[in-house]
């Protein structure tokens, strides 16, 4: 239980009253949290927040057949500490434009923000946005002449009076240097994906024959956190790229060389930020399977496969991996929550401790280093 909810709180206490909007495609995560929430508050015996029912606000996203949109918000927020839930990698959600069902891109999901954002009307007390996958993050450095859409859109929810944005494992978090002034907390789910997989996993012990294999020179900063609160070894992949070719916008990769310790019947742990197509990651766990590594276990924040999983399934069933270990931070495609190898873990309780300490002012320095959490989940795996 986090410092906030140790003693009975009073109204003075909070920021303003709390209200959360969930966007279009962000209604399941923002529903977990709003359960979430009402327990914490219930638990402590918070005062003025045992009688709410929710803390959402209604609103509602009507497009014409055009597909020009709008948002309204169907409720009072004035003077309301308001938190504004986004998915923008939610692309199940479709809308009517020239007669056709197409998705919503990541584009139209932050159009959408800006437009909730603009019917609120400047009169919230403070406006947060929660947006777990970043948009624009992996877009976070100009080679050339390109767009620094990250960068921008930081600037504008400034510019409208966002005081903070909250996210998780972004690509690049420099990205925040384009707006020093507004709030940007940057969260990584590792105790959680640890958690989940050792409850799915019991046997598996994360010390002895067990080691840490970043997928890449990119991935190297949290892959090292991983190994040195575990205490394991830390190997690493690097990916060669053909710079004289562009394919898909990016550089082919041509190979995979390893560097690090031999991974010879070792269970071995792989973090990155997200899976898209996956054909690297499955590269690697061939590699490591060919350099015999026993089971291995792919984690991810954000779980996108862009191209279905039927790749995974054959890899699966050839024992190339042990388990895919992810989040529910962002829109899953059904097929993958019905995957034997995928396990999910929970964030909804993680985000409403973070949105809680948020509205009473308190510190979330605890929040942002679960390296204690860790620990004591080692403890009760060792004993």
């Amino acid at each position: 239980m986090t410092a906030i909810f140790e003693s009975t709180f009073s109204y003075e206490h909070c920021s303003a009253p709390l209200a959360i909007i969930a966007l279009p495609g962000a209604d399941e995560l923002a529903r977990l949290i709003d359960k979430r929430l009402l327990a914490l508050f219930k638990e402590s015996n918070t005062k003025n927040y045992l009688e709410r029912d929710t803390f959402i606000i209604e609103t509602a996203y009507p497009r014409f057949t055009t597909g020009d949109g709008k948002a309204m918000i169907n409720e009072t927020v004035r003077g309301k500490d308001l938190y504004i839930i986004c998915d923008v990698g939610n692309h199940g959600v479709t809308y009517n434009l020239m007669g056709h069902q197409v998705p919503i891109t990541p584009d139209e999901h932050y159009a959408d923000l800006k437009r909730v954002i603009s019917a609120a009307n400047g009169k919230p007390n403070r406006i947060t946005v929660v947006m777990p996958l970043l948009y624009g993050g992996r877009q976070h450095r100009r080679a050339g002449r390109e767009s620094l859409d990250c960068a921008v859109m930081l600037q504008e929810l400034q510019n409208m009076g966002v005081s903070d944005l909250i996210t998780f494992d972004a690509h690049d978090p420099r990205v925040q240097n384009a707006v020093p002034l507004m709030g940007f907390d940057n969260y990584f789910p590792t105790y959680q994906i640890l958690k989940a997989m050792t409850r799915k996993f019991p046997d598996v012990k994360l010390e002895n024959n067990f080691m840490v294999v970043s997928p890449d020179e990119g991935a190297m900063a949290r892959n090292i956190y991983y190994a040195s609160v575990l205490g394991v070894d830390l190997g690493m992949f690097y990916k060669r790229r053909d710079y004289t070719k562009v394919v898909n916008g990016r550089n082919p990769i041509v190979a995979h060389e390893y560097i690090g310790s031999p991974v010879m019947g070792m269970d071995i742990f792989v973090a990155d930020d997200m899976i898209a197509t996956g054909d690297s990651i499955i590269k690697l766990a061939t590699e490591l399977k060919e350099k015999g590594a026993n089971n291995i276990f792919l984690s991810t924040t954000f779980p996108l496969f862009t191209e279905g999983v039927e790749k995974f399934n054959k890899a699966y069933e050839e024992g190339l991996f042990k388990a895919v270990v992810s989040t529910n931070l962002t829109y899953r495609i059904p097929e993958l929550r019905e995957a034997p190898w995928y396990v999910e873990s929970d964030l909804s309780k993680y985000i409403a401790f973070i949105i809680a300490a948020c509205n009473f002012n308190e510190s979330v320095g605890n929040l942002l280093d679960p390296i204690d959490k860790v620990r004591n989940l080692l403890k009760k795996i060792n004993n």
